[in-house]
């Protein structure tokens, strides 16, 4: 090798003939300080000394913060091979999923499904809105269908919990799909005088932009794949727009209880002799108070997993 020390430039050679075979290929590695190569025994045995000749090199000096002497490279040996033992006896212990490949393929497909579902609503809207001119009081007549069907195929997120498919903990993830069905199917799909009003715009504009981020994630990470940008965006978009989604969900069920009381409809007449009515109109005005009980635990939930993914990260001590 050429290195430039105290008297400059200068060609450095030596050579070393190893009591045993060796591989013929070391590994060397350059620092700033050194260079370092590593050759490997060809048999891992225990050599009485490093080289042929009993006399050892007056340029060698032994490295004693990695020596070992023949009972610690025995034990060393031993741990290493019960560690493999002990790594195979675990792996064995777990079974093989042999569906792993087929819940892998749903997984990909539900979310790319409804990544692509939120998409059309969140593009639809944006030009209808701001290109076309389109007024907020069409919104339910032109969005309801794709919507309905993105959020029935929501349920299977329920299912997919339930049964340990994915790992999201059952009570939020009940509590968002169960909260916008029913302000989707109940509040707005049967009350015609609530579909025409700019509310239902936010509703499913707050919903939509969330889910742009979140299905892509999902489906990425099946497959191993994280982009920091979207697990950024995944993680951090919800923080304005989950507290602006409830709010908007709140308005609407105020909007509806007027109508309710006025229509008496899904109200619950009780037989004589009681002769009591219990209002839906009142059963709202409860649901208003657990909606926002339920965006306070969804919000919690998701703080702790944003402060998991996105906080720093804890090093490990040696």
């Amino acid at each position: 090798a050429q290195g430039h020390g105290a008297k400059g430039d200068n060609i450095y050679e030596f050579q070393i003939e190893f009591l045993e075979p060796v591989e013929p290929k070391p590994v060397c590695r350059v620092t700033q300080r050194q260079l370092n190569i590593t050759v490997q025994k060809k048999e891992s045995n225990w050599w009485e000394r490093l080289t042929k000749q009993e006399k050892r090199p007056l340029f060698l000096a032994p490295d004693f913060d990695r020596w070992l002497d023949e009972s610690d490279a025995e034990m060393e040996l031993k741990e290493k091979e019960e560690e493999k033992i002990n790594k195979m006896k675990i792996e064995s212990r777990v079974p093989k999923d042999p569906f792993k490949h087929l819940k892998k393929g749903y997984l990909i497909m539900y979310n790319l499904v409804q990544f692509l579902g939120f998409s059309w609503i969140f593009v639809n809207m944006t030009v209808r809105l701001f290109i076309l001119g389109k007024s907020f009081y069409d919104t339910f007549h032109t969005i309801a269908d794709m919507m309905y069907f993105c959020q029935t195929l929501a349920l299977m997120e329920i299912m997919n919990s339930l049964i340990g498919l994915v790992r999201s903990p059952l009570i939020p993830v009940v509590i968002q799909v169960l909260g916008r069905n029913f302000v989707l199917f109940v509040v707005l799909g049967s009350l015609e005088e609530m579909q025409s009003k700019p509310v239902v715009f936010f509703v499913f504009y707050f919903w939509s932009i969330i889910e742009l981020f979140r299905y892509p994630y999902y489906m990425l990470s099946c497959i191993g794949i994280e982009w920091k940008p979207l697990t950024w965006l995944r993680y951090s978009t919800w923080i304005p727009l989950y507290p602006l989604g409830g709010l908007a969900e709140a308005v609407c069920i105020v909007q509806s209880i007027p109508i309710f009381s006025e229509t008496g409809k899904f109200s619950l007449g009780l037989p004589n002799p009681l002769n009591v009515t219990i209002q839906f109109s009142f059963l709202l005005q409860i649901y208003l108070i657990a909606l926002f009980l339920g965006v306070f635990v969804n919000f919690r939930y998701l703080y702790k997993q944003r402060k998991q993914h996105l906080g720093p990260k804890k090093r490990k001590m040696k």
